[in-house]
């Protein structure tokens, strides 16, 4: 019961940071620009992409094809001479200030995030400096995992990634220290 409820509040630890850090500070917008021309650029998405959701890579080539040298080769030529973009596509269109769905679903990742951390956490009669230290370990350990990848294989922006890095180690230091007082709390009194 105590992983329990250390993962409760640490995911409403989680959750609250993101909130900061997106709203009030905005390291969910590093890297992110406006483009130039919005609507020539939306115009082109439906007839260049289609139907199909999904995420798109420009300039694309079949993963089929990979054995072909000579498509490998006009590939590299035109990603040479090309601009590229890694677009999340929805033909049908989303409203995106509704974010009623979006909200819970984040606040279940990091309450579920939490209870993974929160298991390893109690683990063990660790002390407080090494839980918080289980939750920094964590947090890059998540961070290289999956962000550094983005950027070395689909081009994110350094300063993108780099702004995830400090979003994720914050929030999960402020949501360990929460989580690692509890668990130690519950230890001591025998819970």
């Amino acid at each position: 019961m105590r992983v329990l409820v250390a993962a409760l509040m640490g995911g409403i630890v989680m959750f609250l940071w993101g909130a900061v850090a997106h709203m009030a500070l905005g390291l969910g917008n590093v890297g992110m620009h406006q483009p130039v021309a919005e609507d020539t650029v939306l115009a082109a998405l439906h007839p260049g992409l289609g139907e199909q959701p999904g995420v798109y890579i420009l300039p694309s080539m079949d993963p089929a094809k990979f054995g072909d040298k000579a498509v490998t080769d006009a590939y590299a030529a035109k990603s040479k001479a090309s601009p590229y973009a890694w677009v999340v596509y929805l033909p049908q269109g989303e409203n995106l200030m509704d974010m009623s769905g979006q909200l819970p679903r984040q606040w279940a990742s990091d309450t579920l995030s939490a209870l993974a951390l929160a298991f390893v956490m109690g683990l063990a009669a660790f002390s407080f400096a090494t839980r918080v230290s289980i939750a920094l370990a964590a947090a890059v350990f998540a961070w290289l995992s999956t962000m550094v990848p983005y950027w070395n294989w689909y081009r994110f922006p350094l300063n993108f990634t780099l702004a995830a890095l400090i979003e994720q180690v914050i929030g999960w230091l402020l949501a360990g220290a929460v989580m690692a007082w509890w668990l130690g709390r519950n230890r001591r009194r025998g819970a």
